[in-house]
């Protein structure tokens, strides 16, 4: 007989309209447990990095810069993406690309946002950040912040708005994007208008339910999260909240933040908690729960009708968050 899963670890069902789609990933994807996938996966996101025109057509002009690095260290590589057309200053996505902190790229996800500099309503920044485990901890996240404070300094010659800076990221990429806003605070500098965390890699202790539910199933299960953390911080007795945000106790005075998870989402509760406690704090939160999502469902099954609503959601805080701020009250 079966023995039913404790009730610590159970997990929700997935959604019926993406089980079949998640079925073929795991099926076809080794899982990131080891140097020897983690190789093979980085060879095959290689093998079929995005192709897309991030012209749209010709009303986005697409600028490679190198900026200097923490503490004169190694350049930083951004990728600028700014309408053709006009010349205001508009408000800037500062983009933090996913992967685990080991996979990935600063074009990883960036397709999701061309439309915003097509339309004329940002200049998307991406950032490229070292990898671990090669780069562990603080690399990662001095990339990330090296590119961000460069950027709110030449923010007028850029053509960017820098009282309307808004830092986003997916998976690790948001765990990156809120210790970016936490060393903003702490530092003064630079100002961010909001903090975008779709589905976001906080906390390294993993103690929650949802961080040991998932088992062999799923999309970044329990022992890849392990493997993730393990190569961002090595042997590090000391674990700053800049790398782990969860770990954070002083949450207030960061700026206005979304979050979003997936019910089957290995980062579910510390992203629920997470929101509580900026709460707690003061800050003003939206938060969403998908019901059956997986992590990064809306990516995987574009077309399932909860992830038309997720994206819509998601667009619809972004172009609140964009629009003036007499615009953005309320």
């Amino acid at each position: 007989m079966t023995r039913p899963s404790s009730p610590a670890t159970r997990r929700p069902p997935f959604d019926p309209e993406l089980v079949t789609t998640l079925e073929k990933l795991t099926a076809v994807e080794p899982r990131v447990v080891s140097p020897q996938a983690l190789a093979i996966r980085r060879q095959r996101y290689a093998d079929a990095a995005s192709t897309l025109d991030h012209t749209a057509g010709g009303a986005v002009t697409v600028e490679e810069l190198d900026v200097p690095g923490h503490e004169g260290g190694a350049d930083v590589h951004l990728t600028l993406l700014r309408p053709s057309a006009g010349s205001r200053p508009l408000p800037a996505i500062y983009f933090i690309h996913g992967g685990g902190m080991v996979l990935g790229d600063r074009y990883a996800g960036i397709d999701a946002l061309v439309p915003y500099a097509a339309d004329g309503s940002a200049v998307v920044v991406s950032v490229e950040y070292r990898l671990a485990p090669e780069h562990p901890h603080p690399a990662p996240i001095d990339d990330c912040h090296a590119g961000i404070v460069w950027l709110a300094r030449h923010a007028r010659e850029l053509g960017i708005d820098p009282d309307r800076i808004i830092v986003m990221g997916v998976s690790a990429g948001a765990g990156l994007a809120a210790g970016i806003a936490l060393l903003a605070r702490d530092r003064g500098f630079p100002t961010l208008s909001h903090q975008v965390l779709l589905r976001p890699m906080l906390d390294d202790r993993m103690r929650t339910h949802s961080s040991q539910m998932l088992d062999g199933e799923g999309v970044w299960d329990r022992n890849e999260n392990a493997f993730g953390w393990a190569a961002l911080l090595g042997r590090q007795s000391e674990v700053s909240p800049y790398a782990a945000p969860s770990r954070a106790v002083d949450l207030s005075g960061l700026p206005r933040t979304y979050l979003d998870t997936g019910s089957a989402d290995t980062f579910r509760d510390e992203t629920l908690e997470y929101a509580g406690r900026l709460s707690a704090h003061g800050v003003s939160v939206d938060l969403h729960v998908w019901g059956g999502g997986f992590h990064g469902f809306e990516n995987q099954v574009p077309d399932a009708a909860l992830s038309r609503i997720c994206r819509t959601v998601q667009d619809e805080f972004i172009r609140r968050a964009l629009a003036p701020a007499r615009q953005a009250k309320g």
